[in-house]
This record gives structure tokens, sequence and C-alpha cells, in this order.
């Protein structure tokens, strides 16, 4: 099983959001790319949920919250 994606972690700037080991920024090994992968918060803004079908992504507790 995966890991629970965050919809709004404090620092994603610090991890690499590439694949599901969220490894520290400094430290990537997966071969993702040249850059680390960023969050979608910091491309879309805090809400980047409600748009698009993100529902395999989020916790069940986070869709109760927004209503769905």
């Amino acid at each position: 099983m995966a890991k629970k994606f965050p919809l709004n972690p404090p620092h994603p700037e610090r991890i690499c959001w590439g694949c599901d080991r969220y490894r520290p920024a400094d430290s990537l090994a997966c071969g993702n790319g040249a850059d680390r992968t960023q969050h979608p918060a910091e491309m879309m803004g805090d809400d980047w949920y409600r748009y698009g079908d993100y529902s395999d992504l989020i916790a069940t507790d986070a869709r109760s919250k927004r209503g769905d």
C-alpha cells in the first residue's frame, strides 16, 4: 500500500514528490530527473485537489472535509 499523499505539507520544498519514497530534495536516488518533483500545492496552490480527479491520492478524512 502506498503512503497517503498529504494535501498541504508544511515544507513541500524539502521533499521530492516523484515516487512513493518521498526522499529529501538533496539526496535523490530514484533517477526521476535532474531536479526534484514539486508537490502540486507548489504549482497550483493550496486548493489543488479540488480540480481534477485526485480521489485515489487523498485520504478519506480529507474528502469529508471538502464536502464530497
